[in-house]
């Protein structure tokens, strides 16, 4: 139970700081203060970064099974993501699903990319 809290609780942490801090590249009224792509790319550095920070901190604490961590863990953070997106984001953007998953839930696949990379990595590692 203690692991599965941790790996809500981090994967909760990916989707909260990326959406909070999204909200300084906006208006009240929501508009973008800058150029979209330019804030859409920002926003995938930002995410990308702390999401391998977050995944650093969770596989400190394993020492087996890094592979099946990594899948699990990875599927976790993004079902998660995706879920929070269309509970909350979508109602906020007015968005529909395709147009989400093309601008945005596409993205959260990198998830597990990398957090399966860093399975195979741990378990080299480990083996040499």
């Amino acid at each position: 139970m203690k692991k599965a809290l941790k790996i809500g609780f981090l994967g909760f942490l990916t989707w909260l700081v990326p959406f909070v801090v999204s909200w300084l590249f906006y208006t009240k009224e929501g508009q973008p203060i800058m150029d979209i792509i330019f804030i859409k790319s920002i926003m995938i550095v930002l995410f990308s970064a702390f999401g391998a920070f977050l995944l650093i901190i969770y596989f400190r604490k394993i020492d087996m099974d890094f592979i099946s961590e990594g899948f699990y863990v990875g599927l976790s953070w993004f079902g998660i993501n995706c879920i929070l997106d269309i509970l909350v984001l979508l109602p906020l953007a007015g968005m529909n699903m395709s147009t989400w998953f093309a601008q945005i839930g596409m993205r959260y696949l990198m998830i597990p990319v990398m957090s399966i990379s860093i399975g195979y990595m741990a378990a080299y590692h480990k083996a040499s």
